[in-house]
């Protein structure tokens, strides 16, 4: 996990099922200056458009062969 990271974490590799709803609402739930770090065993490129049309920010890092991390913050 990133030590830098001050806000909440979700594992994506640890929800069972399709985790996008998990997602919307860990994201919906953020204010201004507040992020979301997202810890996914692939790069999650179908949510880049989804968080481009919902006014969110996104810096991903492949950290290992098989984990990625995208932070999330609002525009």
């Amino acid at each position: 996990m990133d030590p830098d990271h001050t806000g909440e974490t979700l594992d994506a590799r640890e929800i069972d099922g399709e985790p996008f709803s998990d997602i919307m609402r860990a994201i919906d739930g953020l204010g201004g200056g507040e992020s979301v770090l997202l810890v996914n065993s692939f790069e999650p490129v179908p949510l880049y458009d989804v968080l481009d049309a919902r006014g969110f920010d996104y810096e991903t890092s492949q950290v290992a062969d098989d984990e990625w991390h995208v932070t999330i913050t609002p525009q």
